[in-house]
């Protein structure tokens, strides 16, 4: 009798602790898993849509970037119009992603002629 009291009670005291060490290891991996999701927001910054209205112009020395107006789409300043420069190929109706709307690109002047 002695013998199954003690037997049970260590099978008991093993599911117990397999129990633990199973609600430990899942703690560990949230907290992983919570960690990598921390790293993968911080790789981007935050940025605000704004769709391409008109097209100014080329701008810089070889006429490398393209002078657009585009409007804000989200954010703080939703629907405010801004001009900005842009590298690479545009069209009217492009979504830009800005990462900053206070500043704006300064106007084309013409050169001379």
């Amino acid at each position: 009798m002695v013998e199954k009291e003690t037997k049970k009670k260590q099978v008991e005291d093993k599911q117990q602790t397999e129990k633990s060490e199973d609600s430990k290891r899942q703690k560990e991996q949230q907290k992983i898993t919570e960690r990598k999701q921390e790293k993968a927001s911080s790789l981007f910054t935050h940025a605000v849509p704004a769709q391409v209205e008109e097209i100014v112009g080329r701008t810089g020395m070889r006429g490398e970037a393209i002078q657009v107006r585009c409007q804000v789409l989200e954010g703080r300043d939703s629907k405010r119009i801004l001009r900005r420069n842009v590298k690479g190929p545009i069209r009217i109706g492009d979504i830009l992603m800005l990462r900053e709307t206070e500043i704006e690109a300064r106007k084309l002047t013409q050169g001379r002629k």
